[in-house]
């Protein structure tokens, strides 16, 4: 009675990146309520600096009552429906990022186009680049929801750019060209490459020299790059973020056309329940096309003038963007310090909301079926949500992303603590009581386990 992409199972809703989730929901934290709780790690939300927003909020009371200089702009939001977006808020933003970026590069508001989130941005460049069954190459791991984003109701395919701890996971010429080999070999034609910057999940930013390897290769093959940089505003440390509009503002041959950048203020602003995503691209093609597809997930007025409003009090966001870094570098440390003391080692990271954990010296058989068994003692004895490699298409088992910004201290404390019982128990946790669901769990390690000699998902 439905269609058939409706009835088709491919929105990636049973990966071991989704389950994790519905596990917590059934049994969530409470450090009073449920103290033997599921911790949430799984979640990449920014709760670190609510109070700096919350605090402008109660400075400025007349944007809650939609009101400019005393006088109500109550009617004029209600009507508008353009688009477009508001003009105010479109400059704010633009000028926004230009600041996440020291105003290393700048941004043109007409090149905007606005976007129910980060999601949406990414699905509506996909229909603007590539037709059903053309693929965008990706560098693995790669974040799990890309599978849903990309390629459920679009028709395109991934195919994955394959990454090594090797070399601590950096693009190399010879991985992009591998990864086209094998999709020509699958008959598919490649449109693009589409990477994150700052990695989710590695919480890395890439070189300068990764950022020029890409460039070539889309002018070599004449394809689209996009450069998802939700977490721009993210890096704490070294070495320093580098977009993309930096690169290519430098080069001589002409590759404006084919880069496309996409923003949201659900990171860097902790702001996912605004919906605020946005695509810059100077493809005057792909801007008009993206445009009229964005009438299908518009970001409402009140909310573009509350945040125009904000972005546009240059005191507040060059104060905001100092003090997020810090405590993201602060809890960022807290982390890899606490995974430290219990001998778990973290790739080196500089920027994100999580970090790339290295638990292979944990696994019982060094296979992804070896993976699914340690993140589910994990999940189930030791009580944490958090994120297994395979999920996010890493081709070595034992990697986990686990996240640390949407929690508090105490929180954190009480995971590494659950953490560190775990290991020194040899892997024989007490968590929270979630055996009752063990069985169903089981079934799907059973149906999520990759074979031994399995290199590409």
């Amino acid at each position: 009675m439905v269609s058939s992409k409706a009835a088709r199972n491919s929105h990636g809703q049973d990966s071991s990146y989704f389950l994790g989730w519905q596990e917590y929901e059934k049994n969530p934290y409470h450090p009073t309520n449920n103290p033997s709780g599921i911790i949430q790690m799984g979640l990449a939300e920014n709760q670190l600096s609510f109070d700096q927003i919350e605090s402008w909020l109660e400075s400025n009371p007349d944007v809650l009552g939609l009101k400019h200089d005393g006088a109500s702009v109550f009617r004029e939001l209600a009507l508008f429906q353009d688009y477009h977006g508001l003009p105010t808020f479109k400059n704010a933003l633009a000028e926004f990022m230009a600041e996440l970026r020291e105003n290393k590069v700048q941004f043109d508001p007409s090149n905007i186009v606005l976007t129910a989130g980060a999601t949406s941005a990414n699905e509506i460049l996909m229909f603007c680049l590539a037709d059903p069954g053309d693929a965008f190459l990706v560098p693995t791991p790669y974040y799990p929801g890309f599978d849903r984003d990309l390629k459920w109701r679009t028709g395109a395919e991934i195919v994955p750019i394959h990454c090594s701890s090797s070399n601590n996971f950096k693009i190399t010429k010879s991985a992009l060209e591998e990864a086209c080999e094998r999709a020509q070999k699958k008959k598919l034609r490649v449109k693009g490459v589409l990477v994150t910057n700052p990695s989710n999940p590695l919480g890395t930013t890439l070189t300068r020299h990764e950022l020029e390897i890409l460039v070539d290769f889309i002018c070599a093959k004449r394809i689209h790059l996009i450069s998802d940089e939700i977490y721009s505003g993210t890096c704490f440390g070294i070495p320093e973020f580098i977009s993309i509009a930096e690169v290519i503002g430098g080069r001589i041959d002409d590759v404006e056309d084919q880069v496309h950048i996409v923003y949201s203020l659900s990171k860097d602003l902790g702001l996912p329940g605004f919906r605020i995503g946005a695509i810059y691209s100077s493809n005057k093609a792909v801007i008009s096309a993206a445009t009229k597809m964005s009438s299908f997930g518009l970001i409402s007025s009140q909310t573009q003038y509350l945040l125009a409003m904000l972005l546009s009090d240059k005191h507040f966001t060059a104060s905001y963007i100092s003090e997020n870094k810090r405590r993201i570098k602060i809890r960022h440390d807290q982390l890899v310090e606490g995974l430290a003391d219990v001998g778990i080692p973290c790739l080196e990271s500089n920027a994100g909301l999580f970090c790339w954990v290295d638990m292979r010296h944990l696994l019982d058989k060094n296979t992804f079926t070896g993976e699914m068994e340690l993140w589910k003692k994990i999940v189930y004895d030791v009580g944490l949500n958090v994120s297994p490699g395979s999920s996010c298409h890493c081709t070595e088992p034992g990697w986990f992303r686990v996240c640390f910004a949407n929690m508090s201290t105490e929180t954190l404390d009480v995971a590494m603590q659950r953490l560190a019982s775990f290991v020194e128990s040899g892997g024989q946790g007490e968590g929270p009581k979630g055996s009752r669901g063990l069985k169903k769990l089981m079934y799907w390690v059973r149906q999520l386990s990759l074979a031994d000699d399995r290199t590409e998902r």
